[in-house]
């Protein structure tokens, strides 16, 4: 697929997916596709990976279970493209439907407010309660601080996550571009950690997983800027420069871009030293504002990530016209 169509899909995909998110309706009757290529992901790892086997044949063995689950997913995602571009122009409507079920920009929304209105309802337990929802980490361990911050850290990265690399990979490779990257990215979730089971199996997922993200956090940290530009009363610069000192000290090669961004657009300090489950985690902190988060700076967060996906959105609209031209 060239851009020609990619774009308009991706504007289209971007639409539908905000006005009307996944309905719970189908994924009571159907699942969603995210669950199908987890059954995919979990069947290999009980059949290849092997706890008797060494170290290496572990490794390859992840090697070999993500190359799998991608010629499974490319070979779907590329008969059913073909299928609906043979029905050109009308074909790109369900193929934007489909593409729409892959990026999260509502439902991310909905989960970081939740915690922003449990805090304000409920006070501390309630945010906990939200916050559990979307981080791994013990919500147990955190103060209405950390459960603010837990909350803008998770939009700041999901966003990367789940609309951008998305989207930027539909608008590159089309359909098949998309699900290959969110496969990608789900085996990673679910086989990528440094667990004694899924250290060696794991690894390529979560090597590729980070490769695959990098154009997308760059490019989610510039339309948060972009996006503190817009608002007057805001300051681009102090974003531009916690991106600059700090995202390329975070723990994870692609999250302190998107953090970093959010935390000098909102004056906060992200990241830092935090716990997940029982484990506790030394990490450099994002920006170099204060520390005391609360419900009013996540309404914060999530005003930015609107406008910045109306940003990406309009980005995409711009490159349609533009290659249509």
């Amino acid at each position: 697929m060239n851009l020609s169509a990619s774009l308009p899909l991706l504007v289209l995909a971007l639409t539908i997916e905000a006005a009307f998110g996944y309905p719970q309706r189908f994924y009571a009757v159907m699942g969603h596709p995210v669950t199908w290529t987890g059954r995919l992901i979990g069947l290999l790892d009980r059949v290849l990976n092997r706890e008797t086997a060494s170290f290496i044949t572990r490794k390859a063995m992840g090697v070999l279970a993500l190359a799998l689950m991608l010629a499974v997913v490319l070979a779907l995602s590329v008969a059913i493209q073909r299928q609906c571009l043979s029905f050109w122009p009308l074909g790109l409507v369900p193929l934007a439907f489909l593409a729409s079920t892959l990026i999260a920009q509502r439902s991310l929304y909905e989960h970081v407010a939740r915690v922003a209105e449990g805090l304000e309802r409920d006070g501390l337990a309630g945010g906990r309660k939200a916050v559990s929802m979307i981080v791994g980490r013990n919500p147990q361990t955190l103060d209405e601080a950390g459960v603010s911050r837990a909350a803008i850290e998770s939009l700041a990265e999901n966003f990367s996550d789940g609309i951008v690399a998305p989207a930027f990979w539909l608008g590159v490779g089309g359909l098949p571009g998309l699900a290959a990257y969110k496969a990608i990215n789900t085996a990673d979730s679910m086989i990528g950690h440094r667990t004694p089971r899924h250290l060696a199996f794991g690894w390529a997922s979560a090597r590729l997983d980070d490769l695959v993200n990098l154009p997308a956090s760059r490019l989610t940290a510039l339309l948060l800027v972009a996006s503190v530009a817009l608002d007057r009363s805001a300051d681009a610069g102090s974003a531009w420069r916690a991106v600059k000192r700090d995202a390329g000290k975070h723990g994870s090669p692609n999250a302190g871009w998107p953090e970093a961004a959010m935390a000098g657009a909102l004056g906060l300090r992200l990241a830092g030293p935090r716990v997940y489950g029982e484990t506790p985690v030394e990490d450099h902190w994002m920006g170099d504002g204060r520390a005391a988060a609360n419900a009013a700076d996540i309404r914060r967060a999530l005003t930015l990530y609107k406008r910045s996906c109306g940003l990406l959105w309009a980005l995409a609209l711009l490159g349609a016209l533009a290659i249509g031209v």
